[in-house]
């Protein structure tokens, strides 16, 4: 294919997508995992009582799986409006639903003043819960990654996670104070309401913020020439179920924040378990952790953009689901400093090797027409099954039994397999051009030149609109480098080449490489970038 335009090469709006899918992100994860911790911590108590805890626990939790049983819902409807009107629009209706439903929850009363439509209405607004967040991370990756400057595109994208851990953290944050001021009793009665409640903060400042983003230049593009597709996720279906399939395997990797947030307060604190380990406690085990993931996130994504996305993936895979075993051990042996050693590795450290790098990888393997489709859908499958192994869980290793942290610790191990070999199977896309991902095929643009390329988005050099590749140099070659062409060639002529994108400059400003001559001339498929 032919390129049409070059890779953004302006910072303002990049940092600006990027503080959008900060906030949205914060907000969506605030939202999941007060729930993941009222669903261990409250909600066995309040919303199903009953004699035996076992059933509690497991009712409780699977509310927690019936969320995600809505995603692939949201996902079809969402990705549709980001492939068909825009990735702003269709972050704007996430982050609104999002918020609305957590506050709600807020306001539930319990099983004892309404019966059984205290857990029916729980169960409705998880529903919307999960509609809403299926097309956030998918929306938000694909409108960081099309603002994004070429050769920073895991560095600018991983900021969505950021967000994601940052909201983890405001959600620990947000419980550890009324656990450590309330009385359990006055916990159990309103305290708990109060994270829920104030989500509204953050629900006020996204959209503030998210109105004040521009659509990416490659969906305005697309739109304005009329190819923005009818049917985006009959699209994605169609011509890329194997990159949608491999996007499915490798989001079974959510079974690492599975055990770190839920099974691990389930084991740490309720009575069936018989660990009894103090809940605000182990409230600081994942606080600590996603501490010092948002510090690992930013250097792990710009790592992805120097050696690749599937390298820090299948590493972080094998070696978080490792450390599953070690983690859940120390909980049950109640060793509090082992599990924070551990939590930190396993949560703040290896799992950032794949939480940092997907939210470009997963958009990089679709084209621009179904790029939010393709990612949503699958991602959300993934993430589907991954949210009903906490019932499974519970079933197969229920609280008392013996062996449950190995027991669970092995499926967790085995399922962190699953996602490495996703990886392994996929393509590498980050030397690829963007108006080439989602390309088969697509050639990758030569290391020098890459590289080259890659100094100078991060100098963070601003300038014009883009210019077209091709009015730069009538005889520049869309493919690697010519044999024997020089790294400072290399260099020169992509430098070049940016300088003149960005300042207007015309065709005569890129002289041809020392090397280039008729017979060396030629043309390959437009790698991106």
């Amino acid at each position: 294919m032919t390129a049409t335009h070059l890779e953004p090469a302006g910072q303002r709006q990049s940092r600006a997508a990027a503080a959008s899918g900060w906030i949205g992100s914060a907000l969506a994860y605030y939202d999941f995992f007060i729930y993941a911790t009222a669903a261990s911590l409250v909600f066995p108590q309040l919303f199903f009582p009953s004699a035996n805890p076992t059933l509690g626990i497991v009712a409780s939790l699977a509310t927690y799986g019936v969320g995600c049983v809505a995603r692939p819902i949201g996902a079809v409807a969402l990705g549709h409006i980001g492939d068909t009107r825009g990735r702003r629009n269709a972050m704007l209706v996430c982050l609104v639903l999002m918020g609305l439903s957590t506050m709600a929850i807020g306001m539930l009363p319990s099983y004892g003043r309404a019966g059984v439509w205290a857990p029916a209405l729980l169960v409705a607004l998880r529903l919307v819960q999960g509609f809403a967040v299926a097309g956030e991370i998918s929306g938000a990756s694909s409108m960081i990654l099309e603002h994004a400057p070429f050769g920073r595109r895991g560095y600018f994208a991983s900021f969505a996670l950021q967000g994601a851990q940052a909201g983890q953290i405001l959600a620990a944050v947000a419980f550890l104070p009324l656990s450590w001021v309330l009385p359990q009793r006055t916990f159990m009665a309103w305290g708990w309401r109060i994270p829920f409640l104030l989500s509204v903060f953050v629900l006020v400042a996204g959209y503030f913020i998210r109105r004040e983003v521009s659509e990416t230049p490659a969906f305005v593009e697309e739109a304005a020439k009329g190819e923005a597709p009818r049917a985006p996720v009959i699209e994605a279906i169609a011509h890329h179920w194997d990159d949608m399939l491999r996007v499915v395997g490798m989001s079974l990797m959510n079974v690492v924040p599975v055990v770190a947030t839920m099974f691990g307060a389930a084991i740490a604190v309720q009575p069936g378990h018989g660990v009894a380990m103090d809940a605000s406690v182990y409230l600081w085990m994942p606080a600590v952790g996603n501490l010092v993931a948002v510090v690992v996130i930013p250097f792990v994504g710009n790592f992805s953009d120097r050696v690749g996305r599937r390298p820090p993936m299948i590493v972080g895979s094998l070696l978080s689901g490792l450390l599953a075993f070690a983690y859940l051990y120390a909980i049950s042996v109640r060793s509090a400093p082992l599990a924070f050693l551990f939590s930190v590795l396993m949560w703040g450290v290896l799992y950032q090797g794949y939480n940092a790098v997907f939210p470009s990888f997963y958009p990089e393997l679709f084209p621009t027409r179904a790029r939010v489709s393709g990612m949503a859908i699958a991602q959300t499958i993934g993430i589907m099954l991954t949210a009903l192994l906490p019932a499974l869980f519970a079933a197969v290793a229920p609280p008392g039994s013996a062996g449950a942290p190995t027991m669970i610790g092995a499926l967790a191990f085995g399922v962190t397999v699953v996602s490495a070999l996703a990886a392994w199977s996929a393509r590498e896309t980050y030397r690829v051009r963007l108006d080439d991902l989602g390309e088969r095929n697509a050639a990758c643009v030569d290391r020098a030149t890459y590289y080259a390329m890659r100094r100078l988005s991060a100098a963070g050099a601003t300038g014009c609109a883009p210019a077209r590749r091709e009015n730069l140099d009538p005889g520049f070659r869309e493919g690697p480098l010519d044999i024997g062409e020089s790294d400072a060639a290399g260099t020169f002529r992509a430098t070049a080449l940016m300088h003149a994108s960005r300042c207007g400059s015309d065709r005569r400003a890129v002289s041809p490489s020392p090397r280039r001559g008729a017979a060396s001339r030629r043309r390959a498929p437009a790698p991106d970038g």
